[in-house]
């Protein structure tokens, strides 16, 4: 016994230094949510002479990279997603419609000679191309110019650059050097255009970006015919601002993408509502952090106090893990890591509980192998319940994408460090504890020698709560009519993550009210506009897609009657991308549900594992017709949130259902109801302590957590409720009844 309590106390202290000195030394990387920034989504698309694969979307990222690279943006990340997605992070821009503009032009730069106006006899229309590979395009003036076959394209431009003419007062141009064939090219384009009379249009050259002409001048009389510009020289000008002659210079010298590409995705998020949510996790943290250890303390005593250390251990385990690992920590991240220190007091619960129970059943027994005891009996719950949280973060991590994905990454990370804490950590400091002759000679003061108030309630009381199981399951029942019944009438408000559409959230100095925006905004031609209030000085307006220009005049309307109104978030979602994240989801719930059936029909027999998941889809469907019935969107966040509960309901499931298989080894011919009954009974001081460790920690997310996190915290507080009801009052019925069904149908076999 002592040298396991050795190895296991090595092992920890070994794991808190490196914690320690990671924690220390690695900063943990904080996504656009938290310091502001934008988010670009691209998508390749294929043309007739290019197909969009993986190699081609890595020459366009390569393009990009040097493009956001002359855009000065510090530490931006530039990363492929799938073979045609490209994903661009950029720290500090909050101006998203610059960035797509760069990012976005395919920046196909060519030379034409002029071939003459298109201009029709009577100047009436312009007349059609009679040249193969001749094009009609309007000049600066609007002038349609018949252009021949391109001379030179931007792979032989060797720089260009921006500049002011201060001398002749020309303003801002671009100059372009030419190398290699491009110097001969240039050469032999301009010596031809100047054999043409001064004032004849057949004497300029156009310079043509993405099908938009963007500079046509004539050649200088200087230049003689036949032999050019030979120096590889020249200027654009065209009345450029200092920022269009730099963002023009920074594509030409970028190169061509050799592909087109869409914004499928575009968020960004405001430096101040990033710092607001740091702030407000940090004290729903705090706050619930405290209430929870406090809560522990004072029914555990000093096991509940040891407990909190190891709470402490846990944090900075999971910290580490996250900075080890260079995960980015976002705002559902945040949250995950938030709900995780909950789900860490868990385990411990499991043990006390366990501990308590084996102290009550041998009174000789010394409170050092009442805990031993513990630890043994509760290894096997602690397993299957964790496993199936992450089952439900693996999930999380495959299937979703963006912060959803990061928040399977943080629970995962915080699961496996919440094992390590109350299993080898809580262990070692409560086993080392018990065995000092203080405690020996007073057990009360370790919590163990205590039934505590609820267990001695139900004690005394012995509900057969198993009796009229399907009383319960009517009960249920009429739940899930009324979640329908809001899924029905108010109908699925799915978010613009799986519509498609913009969304833009603004900070206004004063309550505005939701009405009098929206008849605005239809005033203003956007009459399917949704707006919201979140929060007492937050607005948000859901529109379908709108262009930069719409979006424009949709801020300008809020601002008339908001005076101060900031946007601070602002997301674009494409349609096929919104599609995708539908079907996405929908799979993620599918895989959930099959995958929690299996595992619980490996662990369990299969009418369990069938009223496991049955109790977890109960779950689901409440909560989503709650969501209706209030009017939420369900989005990306609730995804996240759905999925936790379907872990939670399973993880209070599986410590009944092992329950019962502990006291049907023990008594293999008593009724199921029975030891349906006895097992919720000795579970439930679990379940209360558990619930109430979580429900701090939620309710601080909802009270402090601002805006973002609310309807995250309260989706998680409903499907803490539903599952801790669900888990006693619909698995444990369904679980009876079909097992007096399998007797029913199968007499022989009900010994």
């Amino acid at each position: 016994m002592r040298r396991s309590l050795r190895v296991r106390a090595l092992l920890a202290l070994a794991v808190i230094a490196v914690s320690l000195y990671i924690a220390v030394t690695v900063p943990v990387r904080l996504g656009l949510d938290l310091r502001g920034g934008t988010q670009i989504v691209l998508q390749t698309r294929s043309t007739d002479t290019t197909d969009a694969d993986s190699e081609t979307t890595d020459r366009t990222l390569e393009v990009l990279r040097g493009r956001i690279d002359a855009l000065g943006v510090a530490e931006p990340t530039l990363v492929r997603s799938g073979d045609n997605r490209i994903i661009a992070e950029l720290p500090g821009v909050q101006d998203p419609k610059k960035a797509a503009d760069v990012l976005g032009r395919t920046a196909q730069l060519t030379f034409h000679p002029v071939l003459g106006t298109a201009d029709s006899a009577d100047g009436s229309a312009p007349a059609l191309p009679k040249r193969p590979h001749e094009r009609v395009l309007p000049d600066e003036s609007g002038t349609p110019l018949r252009l021949g076959a391109a001379d030179l394209t931007g792979e032989h431009v060797q720089e260009a650059a921006a500049r002011f003419d201060q001398q002749s007062g020309a303003g801002w141009h671009v100059t372009i050097d030419f190398e290699g064939r491009g110097r001969d090219g240039w050469a032999r384009l301009t010596g031809e255009a100047a054999c043409h009379p001064a004032g004849d249009p057949t004497r300029r050259v156009a310079i043509v970006l993405d099908d938009k002409v963007i500079s046509s001048p004539q050649v200088a009389p200087a230049v003689p015919c036949g032999t050019g510009i030979r120096d590889g020289a020249t200027q654009i000008t065209g009345s450029f601002s200092p920022e269009e002659a730099r963002e023009l210079s920074l594509l030409i010298n970028g190169g061509a993408l050799p592909v087109p590409v869409e914004t499928v995705e575009q968020r960004t998020v405001g430096p101040t509502l990033g710092a607001q949510a740091i702030r407000a996790s940090a004290w729903a943290t705090a706050i619930g952090t405290v209430l929870t250890s406090l809560f522990i303390i004072g029914v555990y005593r000093l096991m509940g106090v040891l407990a909190t250390v190891a709470l402490a251990c846990y944090g900075l385990v999971s910290y580490a893990a996250l900075a080890a690992l260079g995960a980015t920590l976002t705002l559902p991240g945040l949250a995950g890591f938030v709900l995780a220190i909950g789900m860490a007091v868990d385990a411990n619960v499991l043990v006390f509980e366990r501990a308590r129970e084996e102290y009550a059943a041998r009174r000789r027994a010394s409170t050092r192998s009442a805990l031993a005891a513990g630890f043994r009996n509760a290894f096997g719950a602690i397993a299957d319940s964790n496993i199936t949280t992450l089952i439900a973060a693996a999930l999380l991590f495959f299937l979703a994408s963006g912060p959803v994905r990061g928040f399977g990454v943080t629970l995962g990370i915080g699961v496996l460090a919440s094992m390590f804490s109350a299993l080898v950590i809580t262990r070692v400091l409560a086993e080392y504890a018990a065995g000092r002759p203080v405690l020996r000679r007073r057990p009360h003061l370790t919590g163990i020698a205590t039934t505590g108030a609820v267990r001695d309630r139900l004690t005394r009381r012995n509900p057969h709560l198993m009796r009229h199981p399907r009383r319960w399951l009517a009960t249920s029942a009429a739940a899930l009519v009324l979640a329908a019944a809001g899924i029905a009438v108010r109908g699925v408000d799915l978010g613009v993550e799986f519509t498609g559409g913009r969304l833009i959230e603004y900070a206004t100095d004063a309550p505005v009210d939701p009405d009098r925006v929206r008849t605005a905004l239809a005033d203003a031609g956007f009459p399917r506009a949704v707006v919201q209030s979140s929060g007492d000085t937050n607005l948000t307006v859901r529109t379908d897609r709108l262009t930069n220009a719409e979006e424009t005049e949709v801020t300008a309307t809020v601002r008339d009657l908001a005076d101060g109104a900031d946007k601070v978030r602002d997301e674009l979602i494409g349609p096929s991308l919104g599609d995708e994240l539908r079907r996405g989801a929908l799979i993620a719930l599918a895989v959930a549900l099959s995958t929690q059936l299996v595992y619980l029909a490996a662990r369990f027999r299969w009418r369990l594992g069938t009223a496991a998941v049955a109790a977890l889809a109960h779950d689901a469907v409440i909560l989503v017709g709650v969501f209706a019935w209030l009017g939420k969107p369900l989005d990306g966040v609730f995804l996240a949130a759905l999925l936790t509960v379907i872990g939670y309901s399973v993880n209070d499931s599986v410590v009944l259902f092992d329950r019962v298989r502990e006291l049907a080894r023990r008594s293999p011919k008593a009724p199921l109801s029975g030891i349906a009954n006895q097992a919720i009974l000795q579970t439930l001081p679990r379940t209360v302590n558990t619930g109430m460790g979580a429900a701090f920690i939620l309710t601080a997310l909802a009270l402090l957590g601002g805006s973002s996190l609310t309807d995250f915290a309260l989706a998680l507080l409903i499907g803490l409720a539903v599952g801790t009801y669900s888990s006693v009052f619909t698995a444990a019925p369904v679980a009876v009844v079909l097992h007096r069904r399998g007797d029913r149908a199968h007499p022989s076999r009900r010994r």
